[in-house]
C-alpha cells in the first residue's frame, strides 16, 4: 500500500492548536517525515499523537513566563516563585534540566536537601529555594512546579552565575595622612532614587552587608556620602585619614530584581611627607629667628607659624603673639619668623606652615625646648 504523508493543512491546524494550548509559548512541531498507511490508520496516528503531545508538553502548557536568576559563584542565591491561590497546600520543588524524576533537586515535603533548601510562604504564595555554594555546573535551566492530579505546574528559571569579584576598571585615589579625600562613583540615571553605598575589598557578594556608609544614613563616623542626582554621582567622603585606610574600595548601586552594579576604587594613603624636624636653642629674654622653607609651589599662599604637638592641632603665633612677626623671602621659597624676646613658655614643638589644608608637600618643625629662664 502506498504510503501518504500527512497533509500541510492537517500541519498547520496541528500547530494552531497546539498553540492555543500553551498560551503565552509559541511550540509549533513540523511533522512533515511522518508517514501513514491509511486514511483510517492517518486519523487513529493523529488522535493518538495529539495525545502523546499533551503528555510530553506537560512542562510547556503550565509555564508562565521565565524567572531570570544570577549569583555568585561560591556563595549563595534564592529562586522564587510564585503560585495561584488555593495550591497552598500542594507540595512545590525545584527540578532542573527537563525535570524528569532523577532531576527533582527539592521538594517542601523535605526541605533541605544536600545543598538545597525550600520555603514555602503560604500567605504571600511564594515558595523560594536556596542553592547554597554555587559551581558553575550549578548553571543553566530549571523550573519551580507544584504537584496537583493531572498535569503539574511549571514555571521555568534560568540561572546565570558570574564571578564574585569586581571589576576589569579600578579608579586609583592617592592621599595622605591626617587629610579628608573625596571618591566619586557615577551611576545610570534610571538609579537615582536606588541606595548607594560603598564598601571595602571587591566581594560584591557581601558589600551591601559590610557597607561603611549608605545614602540612608549619609554619616557614619569619617564618612560622609553626598548624592547630586542631577550629575549621576554621589561622593564619598573620608576624614582624618590614616594608612590603615588604604585598601580597596566598592562603589555600589542597589537593584531590587537584579544584581547591584559596582565601580571599583583602590585608595592608597602616603605618609605625611615631607617634614624636616630641627631643633633649636635660645637664651630666655633674647630675641631668635627661626626659618622656615616652603615648596616653591607655595609662594603665593599665606604664610604662617603655629604651634601645638600635631600640626592639625595648632595655634598660629604670628597673629596671636605680637612678639612674633613673619617676613616671607619668596625668591628662596623661605620665610623667617623673628620672636623679638623669648620667653620660658615659648618652648615646645612648631609648625612652619604654607599651606591651611596641610596637603603634600616639605613641611619644617621646629622643636624648641628650655629651663624655665634659660633655653639649652
Amino acid at each position: 500500500m502506498e504510503e501518504s504523508a500527512i497533509p500541510s493543512v492537517l500541519i498547520v491546524q496541528l500547530c494552531t492548536s497546539l498553540h492555543i494550548a500553551v498560551k503565552d509559548h509559541s511550540v509549533c512541531l513540523t511533522f512533515s517525515n511522518l508517514k501513514f498507511q491509511s486514511a483510517k490508520a492517518k486519523m487513529w496516528s493523529l488522535q493518538n499523537l495529539l495525545f502523546i503531545l499533551c503528555i510530553v508538553l506537560r512542562c510547556v502548557t503550565s509555564a508562565v513566563g521565565v524567572i531570570h536568576v544570577t549569583g555568585y559563584v561560591g556563595r549563595e542565591v534564592n529562586v522564587s516563585c510564585s503560585y495561584n491561590e488555593g495550591y497552598e497546600s500542594y507540595e512545590k520543588y525545584l527540578c532542573k534540566n527537563d525535570c524528569g524524576s532523577d532531576d527533582v533537586l527539592i521538594t517542601t515535603s523535605n526541605s533541605v536537601k544536600n545543598k538545597y533548601r525550600v520555603h514555602d510562604d503560604k500567605t504571600a504564595r511564594i515558595f523560594t529555594t536556596t542553592i547554597t555554594d554555587l559551581q558553575s555546573t550549578d548553571a543553566g535551566k530549571y523550573w519551580c512546579g507544584v504537584t496537583r492530579t493531572g498535569n503539574d505546574i511549571y514555571t521555568k528559571v534560568e540561572l546565570k552565575l558570574v564571578r564574585d569579584s569586581c571589576c576589569d576598571t579600578v579608579t586609583k585615589v592617592q592621599s595622605y595622612e591626617g587629610h579628608s579625600e573625596s571618591v566619586s562613583c557615577r551611576y545610570e540615571s534610571q538609579y537615582q532614587n536606588s541606595l548607594k553605598y560603598i564598601c571595602r575589598g571587591n566581594r560584591p557578594s557581601t558589600c551591601l552587608q559590610q557597607a561603611l556608609i549608605t545614602s540612608d544614613t549619609k554619616q557614619n563616623g569619617r564618612f560622609r556620602l553626598d548624592d547630586d542626582k542631577v550629575l549621576g554621582t554621589f561622593t564619598v567622603t573620608i576624614s582624618n585619614l590614616t594608612r590603615n585606610d588604604s585598601g580597596s574600595y566598592l562603589c555600589g548601586v542597589h537593584r531590587n530584581s537584579e544584581l547591584d552594579v559596582f565601580s571599583a576604587i583602590e585608595l592608597k594613603i602616603e605618609e605625611w611627607c615631607c617634614v624636616k624636624s630641627t631643633k633649636i636653642n635660645g637664651t630666655a629674654g633674647h630675641p631668635l629667628i627661626l626659618h622656615c622653607p616652603y615648596p616653591p609651589q607655595h609662594w603665593d599662599n599665606r604664610k604662617f607659624l603655629c604651634k601645638g604637638d600635631h600640626r592639625n592641632n595648632c595655634s598660629d603665633m604670628v597673629t596671636s603673639q605680637s612678639r612674633f612677626t613673619l617676613q616671607d623671602a619668596a625668591a628662596s621659597s623661605s620665610f623667617t619668623v623673628r620672636i623679638t624676646e623669648l620667653e620660658a613658655a615659648d618652648g615646645g614643638t612648631y609648625w612652619c606652615g604654607s599651606d591651611s589644608q596641610w596637603r603634600f608637600g616639605n613641611y619644617t618643625k621646629i622643636e624648641l625646648s628650655g629651663m624655665l629662664d634659660t633655653f639649652v
